[in-house]
């Protein structure tokens, strides 16, 4: 069996937009998991489209889950009727499927259903698998003897099955070269350089971002005696973004909803950005997306010293990488005790973002890669007996 092809991602001078044409106008359709407010959904696929519509590509999607879902989930409310909406819309796929030319998949088709079923929706059209977490986890580390006995072996398939598997960092880029993946791109989550303008840091207390969900702020707990100890060293407040209603005893939060028209300019309250994980094996294959849009806001970042944060950070220059508590101190009172180095951190922070994190440097590689995988279909379509004309 032939090794792999492996597409690492490449921060280097990105082809033109603008010259990238898109082969015979090909049909692609992005099948998320998520509506809007969903963030993988909005940012692994979602910001996409409107590029590959600009460089000549028939352009649809679908989304499994409503935003009625995330609300739901969010909220602690039931959402087995928003659950079962998904599987309705559904049996709508297969007919959808067949009349594009490729299938562009975050995560997969159908949740907890087994690989068979999802396979026979398929059909014949060659798929993209698009991962930015660890999902296989949700299957394979399931405390339920059935779910692990009937799917833990269904992203594997699914990827060994894939034309390309495209994964946000470099744990998950192991993981689907260990379970077969024929190609892979290593394309990191990214954000839209243009929505993040830049300002100088805010006046007040010393203000600490974070931003997230209701249900990842519980990561949060992790620096609680940290934050503690420098809120009685001086005034601090914590900006918690996307999980009101948070609150940490001992520290001034101000916890607001998200919404995609103000994360930026709220990024832009703070002083610094932090991203606390545990250091698990679903942890380890987090994109560190919250620091990628905290530098991005010229802002230094602080992130846990696991997965994808180490890649992202570079420590002392565009922020800290943190292992214990007492790193988590020192990093945030270099950060408060020194604004001119703060501040410097913040903009080689910016200038990191538009050269690897940005979306006008990835989405000119993934128009290309999708441009030579449906030109590669079209040839092969070209030379089967029965694409030649009629005699």
């Amino acid at each position: 069996m032939s090794e792999p092809l492996l597409l690492p991602f490449r921060p280097v001078q990105p082809p033109a937009l603008d010259g990238l044409a898109a082969p015979l106008a090909g049909r692609l359709l992005c099948a998320m998991r998520y509506g809007p407010l969903g963030a993988s959904s909005r940012l692994r696929l979602g910001q996409y489209m409107p590029l590959l519509a600009k460089a000549g590509f028939s352009v649809s999607q679908s989304s499994f889950l409503d935003d009625a879902y995330l609300r739901a989930l969010y909220s602690g409310r039931a959402r087995g009727g928003a659950a079962l909406a998904g599987y309705r819309r559904a049996l709508s796929l297969p007919q959808a499927i067949r009349r594009h030319d490729l299938l562009w998949i975050e995560k997969e088709l159908l949740p907890w259903m087994p690989f068979w079923l999802e396979r026979g929706v398929l059909g014949q059209t060659p798929y993209i698998l698009d991962f930015d977490d660890a999902w296989a986890l949700r299957y394979a580390a399931s405390p339920s003897a059935l779910v692990r006995a009937v799917l833990r072996n269904k992203f594997g398939q699914l990827l060994r099955g894939a034309a390309l598997c495209i994964v946000a960092n470099e744990t998950l880029y192991r993981w689907a070269a260990s379970e077969g993946a024929r190609h892979i791109l290593l394309l990191p989550t990214v954000v839209d350089i243009a929505r993040y303008e830049p300002r100088p840091p805010p006046g007040g207390p010393f203000t600490i971002g974070w931003i997230g969900t209701p249900l990842t702020a519980a990561y949060l707990d992790l620096v609680a005696a940290p934050l503690r100890q420098l809120a009685q060293e001086g005034k601090l407040r914590l900006l918690v973004i996307g999980a009101p209603g948070f609150t940490l005893p001992g520290v001034e939060v101000e916890s607001l909803p998200w919404s995609a028209e103000s994360e930026a300019e709220l990024i832009g309250r703070c002083h610094a950005g932090i991203m606390p994980l545990p250091d698990s094996e679903w942890t380890n294959g987090k994109s560190g997306y919250k620091l990628i849009q905290y530098m991005a806001m010229a802002r230094p970042a602080v992130g846990s010293a696991i997965g994808a944060n180490t890649r992202i950070v570079r420590p002392g220059e565009t922020g800290f990488l943190a292992s214990t508590s007492a790193d988590w101190l020192q990093s945030l009172r270099t950060l408060r005790d020194d604004p001119a180095r703060a501040s410097a951190m913040g903009m080689a922070a910016r200038r990191r973002v538009e050269q690897h994190y940005s979306l006008a440097v990835t989405a000119p590689l993934l128009v290309e890669t999708i441009s030579e995988l449906l030109g590669n279909r079209f040839a092969r379509r070209a030379e089967t007996p029965s694409a030649a004309p009629a005699r």
